[in-house]
């Protein structure tokens, strides 16, 4: 058996562990033998961690630089806004101006990814801003 040497750094933001090969570990600090422990579990659809249920979310970002939107979704928006504000490559690297102007919330990850494409699909600066308009 060969013994893969990767090295673990800390996600600036996130403060999780990503290998030299770019996944995501867990930081176990405690010692613990035998094999990793479990993922969380699920219940009915909903993600389960720690005794809570995990909230995904769909998010509307507006640049006034750029005067356009962005459309993501992820499981806590403070920290994904603080990514797409950070050094990086990509579209929303353009500008540094982000603001969440649109939010909504779903019990599982599909949900809100379904919802993402939808509103993609729209391709339509009014059905977003009408959606937007809708929250005030």
């Amino acid at each position: 058996m060969v013994k893969l040497k990767t090295k673990l750094y800390l996600h600036p933001l996130t403060q999780r562990a990503i290998s030299s090969a770019g996944s995501e570990h867990l930081v176990y600090t405690e010692g613990v033998g035998g094999s990793n422990p479990s993922s969380p579990t699920t219940f009915k659809n909903r993600s389960f961690c720690f005794g809570f249920f995990i909230m995904y979310y769909l998010y509307i970002l507006y640049s006034e630089h750029l005067d356009r939107y962005y459309i993501g979704s992820t499981e806590d928006i403070s920290v994904r806004l603080k990514e797409h504000l950070w050094n990086h490559k990509g579209f929303t690297a353009k500008a540094k101006d982000w603001e969440i102007r649109y939010s909504e919330n779903f019990l599982t990850r599909s949900e809100a990814l379904a919802r993402e494409q939808q509103i993609k699909k729209w391709k339509s600066r009014k059905l977003i801003e009408k959606l937007i308009a809708s929250r005030d």
